[in-house]
């Protein structure tokens, strides 16, 4: 009968500590929901960026392929014209 209860008494000891870890220990649901969240964030931010390199690349192609994309580019950014062009400037 003794050595019953000190079994029981060690497989509660057991359960206890167990039921610990998972909840307060390392590797516990917290922490394991906490970096899972890190994780979808990480992700978030590797998508957007996976997107913006994208956006680069197409950029680059177009500007090695086209004259119309480096002249539209000059215009836009540097406010260059093209040769015998006459420019107007609207003042409101």
């Amino acid at each position: 009968m003794k050595r019953i209860k000190i079994l029981i008494a060690i497989i509660l000891l057991l359960i206890i500590h167990l039921q610990y870890r998972l909840w307060f220990g390392d590797g516990s649901i917290a922490q394991i929901n906490t970096y899972q969240e890190r994780l979808d964030d990480l992700k978030k931010q590797a998508q957007e960026k996976t997107e913006r390199n994208e956006a680069l690349y197409a950029e680059v192609l177009d500007l090695r392929k086209g004259e119309e994309a480096i002249e539209e580019r000059a215009r836009e950014e540097l406010g260059m014209i093209k040769e015998d062009e006459t420019f107007f400037q609207i003042l409101e």
